[in-house]
């Protein structure tokens, strides 16, 4: 007996067709006269098992429907045909295997790699890897064994989250979805806080264990209060001294980050691509249909570029230290790709800037140079954020070059690019003097440094943004510097601000009185996470400024990010190291693409949603009130003028 196609009734298997499946009986030779009994009641049981299976998988129908269109169609390669047909009948991927694995970064340090297999039409298949940075920042000058420490505390946790990702993460997420993205964070943050809860045990018994071991002192009496400081002359009994500076605080202990939590993060966003990469969509698609409820949107724009030219911060060789990144933004009006190739020529100025002799001293008629010191010639360095490190003395002196180097090419400040300052303040702060060290031997208070800022964008008014003006502790500052420049200039908190997962615990991004924040992908950050921040800055009117961290990996998945979660600003760093130019590049051919498909949205000019206290108050209620009137940076350069 043969089995046939319940489809055609044409034969599919027996005797004829495969010799090997002979339908004797192994116990029974020619002389049995005829098949057992037993045999054929078994075939017949099998081919009523083929029928029913069949059927419940509904093959009957569709594969007379495929083959009666395949015949009406004709195609030149009817397999090829049928095996597309065939793979659009087949189930969705499903999730069979996540491997992590320790790699190198862009300046050689460990990090973690995900890799996601899939079971695509019954077989494994490796879909898609991604590489996320660790949140260790690069220290330049410090010492070899503060290095040391960090280094081995950057080794465990990447070692932790390899260990994390392929004895657990893989079973939890195994015949999950790649498409169901916000399942799968779910289940990370679900693992994430046993995690948590599971350290937290760890610790409190180890803290018990100490407290047994070791016998509790008799208390102590408590020291004699410092005697009252001695009366300046002319100090008047029961007066204050006015010229006291109210006592600065001291660092707040920093948000613990749980070693292997960037396995979260990794994984997360492997996921993510390996769902775009299932459905033939790039990345940032997959991004913007998470972020506008799977909904297409009509157009994506391209966040505007902030590019680092120069930096002339702490670890620079002059005596400047308050310009971590000098930065550049290009007019909005520009494509990514214009604005890049206007800041190359700016940069190879700035290199033979760099490479020229200092001119001569001028002699006087005694030989000597007027008792001036000499300059000292300009020279720079590459640094890991891939900008230059230039030894300045002043904070006008960068600023100057730039601008000088745009008049020569006929470029406007204010009107073809913009400026931008990462302060880096908390790397500023000397507690010792309980003062910012601006330059080498130059400090200023909290107080005066407002003034600073507000003297510095008087005289260069094409400076829109400023990056973490100060620490996170100095919150009165944050206010004083937002009432006096918030109309006009973006506050922006990086390193000052929260986490992400602890600002979307709080529900609040005004923690700091400011009109941004930059955001990065880092530790158990997740993409679902990344959409709820965005759309919760978007509410309250805040600018997000997607961000790159100081040690980089070639991995290119951040600009999708970026691109998909429609942030306004974007920075990478420096158009150099090879970490940085592929970001660069993949942004290229995000644009293109986008103009090919016609779905390319344009930015619109910077404007400054500057709010009060009170407004500000009821903002963060849920009330938020009309916008004001739009302030454009060339309002502001021309008034600046007539004043």
């Amino acid at each position: 007996m043969s089995l046939r196609c319940l489809a055609t009734g044409r034969t599919l298997a027996g005797p004829q067709a495969n010799p090997r499946c002979s339908l004797k009986s192994p116990t029974m030779g020619e002389e049995g006269g005829g098949r057992s009994c037993g045999t054929t009641m078994e075939l017949q049981k099998l081919k009523q098992q083929a029928m029913e299976y069949y059927r419940e998988n509904d093959v009957p129908r569709r594969l007379e429907e495929l083959l009666n269109s395949t015949f009406y169609l004709q195609p030149a390669d009817v397999y090829g045909h049928l095996a597309n047909c065939f793979s659009k009948l087949a189930k969705p991927p499903t999730i069979c295997r996540v491997v992590g694995k320790n790699v190198l970064d862009g300046l050689g340090l460990p990090t973690l790699q995900v890799e996601i297999f899939c079971t695509v039409q019954n077989f494994p298949k490796n879909i898609c890897s991604v590489v996320i940075s660790t949140h260790f920042e690069v220290h330049e000058n410090t010492l070899p064994e503060l290095v040391e420490a960090e280094n081995i505390e950057r080794s465990e946790a990447v070692s932790t989250a390899v260990r994390w990702v392929n004895e657990t993460i893989t079973q939890e997420l195994r015949g999950m979805a790649p498409s169901s993205q916000a399942e799968v964070d779910q289940v990370l943050r679900t693992f994430f806080e046993n995690k948590v809860q599971e350290d937290k045990e760890r610790k409190e018994s180890e803290k018990s264990l100490e407290d047994s071991a070791v016998p509790i002192p008799s208390p102590l009496t408590p020291p004699a209060p410092p005697p009252p400081p001695a009366k300046k002359k002319g100090q008047k009994q029961g007066r204050k001294d006015t010229f006291t500076e109210k006592p600065i605080l001291p660092p707040e202990p920093g948000e613990p980050v749980l070693c292997g939590s960037m396995a979260i993060g990794a994984v997360s966003l492997a996921v993510a691509k390996t769902s775009a990469m299932l459905d033939s969509n790039p990345l940032y698609l997959n991004i913007a249909l998470l972020k506008h409820h799977q909904e297409h949107p009509a157009k994506l724009t391209v966040p505007l570029l902030m590019v680092s030219l120069v930096s002339c911060g702490k670890s620079s060789p002059g005596k400047l230290n308050l310009m971590k990144e000098v930065i550049c933004i290009p007019h909005p009006g520009l494509t990514a790709k214009q604005g890049v190739e206007m800041l190359l020529e700016i940069q190879k100025h700035i290199n033979r800037t760099i490479e020229m002799p200092p001119p001569p001293k001028t002699e006087t008629k005694k030989g000597h140079n007027g008792g001036k010191r000499s300059q000292q010639p300009i020279t720079g360095k590459m640094s890991h954020l891939g900008c230059l490190t230039i030894n300045y003395d002043t904070t006008e002196q960068p600023l100057l070059l730039i601008q000088g180097i745009c008049a020569n090419l006929g470029l406007e400040m204010g009107t073809n690019l913009h400026l931008a300052i990462n302060c880096a303040a908390h790397e500023l702060m000397d507690y010792s003097k309980g003062k910012y060290e601006v330059m080498m031997g130059t400090y200023k208070n909290a107080a005066e440094m407002v003034d600073l800022y507000v003297d510095l964008i008087n005289k260069f008014p094409s400076i829109i943004a400023l990056i973490d003006p100060f620490r996170k502790e100095d919150s009165e500052q944050w206010d004083s510097i937002y009432n006096a420049l918030g109309s006009r200039c973006y506050i922006i908190a990086g390193t000052a601000s929260k986490s992400i997962p602890k600002l979307l615990e709080d529900g609040n991004v005004s923690v700091l009185r400011q009109s941004g924040l930059i955001i990065k992908h880092t530790n158990q950050t997740t993409v679902s996470d990344l959409v709820e921040i965005t759309n919760l800055m978007d509410s309250k009117k805040h600018v997000a400024v997607f961000g790159s961290t100081e040690g980089e990996s070639s991995d290119d998945s951040l600009v999708d990010l970026a691109v998909g979660l429609g942030v306004r600003f974007i920075k990478l760093g420096g158009l150099s190291r090879g970490e940085r130019v592929t970001k660069y590049n993949r942004l290229f051919a995000i644009e293109e693409e986008l103009v090919q498909n016609g779905t390319l949205g344009f930015n619109e000019e910077h404007t400054f949603f500057y709010l009060s206290e009170e407004a500000e108050k009821a903002a963060v209620a849920g009330e938020l009130p009309r916008p004001p009137g739009r302030i454009f940076p060339t309002e502001v350069v021309e008034e600046s003028v007539k004043t």
